[in-house]
């Protein structure tokens, strides 16, 4: 395996997986007029297809 072929790859995806993701999650709290109503209760399932990756990051934003 190339390592660097792989951690470029990687980082690519990552890099859209972040901006992508902020850019739904401002979405949602424009569209719902959700600014300053205390916490918004996250979750991120990452999962590869063919493979038993079950990967669950929880977490609160604080919406100020």
């Amino acid at each position: 395996m190339d390592e660097d072929r792989f951690n470029m790859s990687m980082r690519r995806f990552l890099k859209e997986v972040g901006v992508t993701s902020q850019q739904a999650i401002e979405a949602l709290v424009r569209d719902f007029g959700l600014q300053g109503e205390g916490k918004l209760k996250m979750k991120m399932v990452l999962t590869a297809d063919g493979t038993s990756l079950n990967h669950v990051v929880e977490g609160e934003i604080d919406l100020g």
